[in-house]
């Protein structure tokens, strides 16, 4: 079907026509006026014709080309197959709940499209499904596209009539499905829906994640994080456990509110050396419809190590010799200590030094530095200490922890290289701190009530209950606020100033490792009526919290510690490594490799480049293209140094079970469209609607000529041609 169409308005028929007849008036009166003749007429005529040609132009012309297709058309049937259709809420009796999955593999196995084979044409196709073979595909990001099989069904069948989608609607990659939608409509192919699951959550109790350090040491209290979700309409009073190797257990019992969420850590200890996988778990409740997300796992090496400290202050004062006991007492804990006492000499005795170490080398065996009431200069710490502990700290991956004293010798290290690290900032142009007759106590902060430090009971309830107890304290250092990146775990009850309430307890990351300022000297008191219970836990959590990112693996004069400690695929990891020769002092010079072998058995070589030539720290990044365990060997030939471990990559997990189903966005995309979206109990209505579409308008194409731009340079050809024509026959 071929013809003209044109798109005119009375005025601008009105004005062609006049353009046309007085074209034509122009025409016979220049035959008259300039002769004609050859040539001459010629040009006339061209000039008549270029003015018919605008006229004609002046009414849009339109060339319609309309093609009838004779070939039977087609329905597409797309089914989900993505890991969120295993969620059990498709309700197919009173109490029976089948998986989404199960109910779309039921209807595709029915051939539920075969009413429309009379008509049409159909094409089955699934998408969004997991591969086939998950360890050996460890670079496919698993998740669902509703967009691109939607694109893929509209490109490879120009006889595409209508889709027919079976899906819960969640989508997770790739562009919105609005995008193909819109070029659906615009192709005339409606999308009809079958939204399968339920909008809103079934009952259910899920453990939504576990988070947990990569290792652990014997007798060292471990801190596993979780979170609760709770789906049931009414309050929930159930235990948490965790299972591992060697029969090692812990407990934790929790109220989870009514449709809320909790997240809580739990608490246990392993008492022998070993590497497994360990279990949390949630008891399954009576009316809970998903079992399934009751449990999670994590892998834990549990080792045996000796943390070495190193303690230094400037007189025996209470705080000093309690916390010294403690750590001495503590078999996981080598202590070297360092009593300045400038009036009367060093301190003398078994594990006293008799001066700070003075190399780098003599200094980086420590894990944990604790800087008393001591300062630079007077027979203390020199400018060159200083700047070593901060290079421990951010090269070395080791901890430090400041507890100012009543004489206020810390004021002194502001103006040192272990001023940036002090997590707050203090004044001491009006003293040396607060003393008060009064006795105050120490108030956690939301933070610390369930921080790993802090945690002196079993759950945040129980250990806020724990420190409101403690005796408390009769002086406190002049702190006026925490310094941006800290992390406040415990203020002053009542004491405050003009940024809130002061800072007793505050941590913060710098480089590698990590701080702690603790802004009064009454830990010792702690002991009151418990003896050790509080006051060695708490500094033993102390030492090995920042202790542990430095103890990520090791072997003989090799250190391997790496950023983030569960680092997830696509992410960048930074590594770090430190070389020890035969003497124990760091190498400067030689090549270090480390090569990493993926799950799937390929390998990478990487060289880690020397960061810090003082503290030979060699630094490299990598990005995990996998998921699951890299193998990772670390040598340095010239120190002869060796290392094997493992690095575990995680991945993020889109497809998720027993989250609503979207139903929303498919009617949006079937309205769009023109399509309808249906319920599973309507799917034979939705086909007879598929059956019912009328057939489709002819396809047509039109050919705007009054805007093409081929007309217009002919119109100006022609032009060119005609005006050229009259200078040669020497026409004005």
């Amino acid at each position: 079907m071929n013809g003209w169409q044109f798109d005119f308005s009375p005025v601008s028929l009105g004005i062609s026509l006049l353009f046309a007849v007085a074209s034509v008036w122009f025409f016979l009166r220049s035959l008259k006026s300039e002769g004609h003749g050859g040539w001459l007429t010629g040009l006339h005529a061209l000039r008549l014709v270029i003015a018919l040609l605008i006229a004609f132009t002046l009414l849009r012309p339109e060339r319609v080309v309309s093609t009838r297709r004779t070939e039977q058309p087609r329905i597409a049937v797309l089914w989900d197959g993505s890991g969120s259709m295993a969620t059990k809420d498709v309700i197919s009796g009173e109490k029976q709940t089948g998986s989404r999955a199960a109910w779309v593999k039921k209807q595709i196995d029915a051939k539920f499209w075969a009413p429309l084979q009379k008509r049409y044409l159909v094409s089955v196709e699934q998408f969004a499904r997991p591969p086939l073979n998950p360890k050996a595909d460890k670079e496919t990001q698993v998740g669902s596209d509703l967009n691109s099989p939607l694109e893929k069904v509209l490109k490879q069948h120009a006889d595409l009539r209508a889709v027919l989608l079976l899906s819960d609607g969640d989508w997770n990659l790739g562009k919105s499905p609005i995008t193909a939608a819109t070029a659906l409509a615009q192709h005339d192919v409606p999308i009809f829906s079958v939204g399968v699951g339920s909008e809103t959550y079934l009952p259910d109790i899920e453990l939504q994640s576990v988070m947990a350090p990569t290792y652990g040491l014997i007798n060292e209290r471990i801190s596993v994080m979780f979170t609760l979700q709770n789906h049931l309409p009414r309050e929930v009073k159930t235990k948490v456990t965790v299972e591992g190797p060697g029969n090692v257990t812990g407990s934790k019992n929790v109220t989870l509110p009514a449709m809320g969420q909790l997240q809580d850590s739990l608490i246990f200890t392993p008492l022998a050396e070993g590497e497994g996988d360990f279990t949390v778990r949630v008891p399954v409740e009576q009316d809970e419809l998903y079992p399934e997300n009751n449990e999670r796992g994590f892998h834990l090496a549990v080792r045996k190590e000796v943390l070495k400290v190193l303690l230094v202050d400037s007189q025996p004062r209470w705080e000093f010799r309690y916390l010294r006991n403690a750590l001495m007492r503590d078999s996981g804990v080598l202590v070297d200590t360092i009593l300045y006492h400038p009036q009367i000499g060093m301190g003398e005795g078994a594990g006293y030094l008799k001066e700070f170490p003075p190399r780098r080398e003599d200094l980086q065996g420590y894990d944990v530095v604790f800087i008393g009431d001591v300062g630079i200069g007077g027979g203390m710490l020199s400018p060159e200490n200083a700047t070593m502990l901060r290079g421990l700290v951010e090269q070395q991956a080791s901890g430090v922890v400041f507890l100012p004293g009543e004489l206020g010798r810390q004021k002194t290290l502001a103006d040192s290289a272990l001023g940036d690290l002090i997590p707050v900032e203090t004044d001491y142009s009006k003293g040396s701190g607060f003393a008060s007759q009064a006795e105050a106590r120490v108030e956690l902060t939301f933070r610390g009530r369930d921080h790993w430090l802090t945690m002196l009971a079993t759950d945040p309830a129980a250990n806020q209950a724990v420190w409101r107890a403690l005796p408390g304290f009769y002086w406190y250092a002049p702190a006026l606020k925490a310094k941006p990146g800290s992390e406040v775990l415990a203020v002053h009850e009542a004491a405050r100033n003009a940024n809130g309430r002061i800072p007793i307890l505050v941590t913060r990351s710098s480089g590698n490792g990590k701080v702690l300022f603790m802004g009064t000297d009454s830990a010792w008191r702690w002991r009151k009526g418990v003896e050790d219970t509080y006051h060695y836990r708490f500094w033993g959590q102390v030492v090995r919290w920042m202790a542990h990112q430095r103890h990520l693996a090791q072997d003989e004069g090799v250190r391997f510690f790496y950023t983030p400690e569960t680092p997830r695929r696509g992410e960048k990891v930074r590594l770090n490594a430190t070389i020890l020769d035969k003497l124990g002092i760091p190498i400067t010079e030689g090549k270090v490799v480390i090569t990493l072998t993926a799950p799937s058995g390929a390998s990478e070589t990487i060289n880690l480049a020397s960061e810090n030539a003082e503290w030979g720290v060699h630094t490299a990044e990598f990005t995990a293209r996998e998921g699951g365990k890299y193998e990772v060997e670390l040598k340095c030939e010239s120190a002869a140094r060796r290392l094997k471990t493992e690095l575990n990559i995680t991945v993020p997990a889109l497809e998720k079970v027993g989250l609503p189903a979207k139903l929303d966005l498919l009617r949006e995309i079937s309205a769009l469209t023109g399509g309808k979206s249906a319920a599973p109990e309507a799917l034979a209505q939705l086909i007879s609607n598929v059956n019912l579409l009328p057939e489709r308008k002819p396809d047509e194409q039109r050919f705007r000529l009054w805007c093409a731009p081929w007309w217009c340079a002919a119109l100006l050809g022609l032009f060119t041609v005609y005006w050229t024509g009259r200078k040669i026959l020497g026409l004005t």
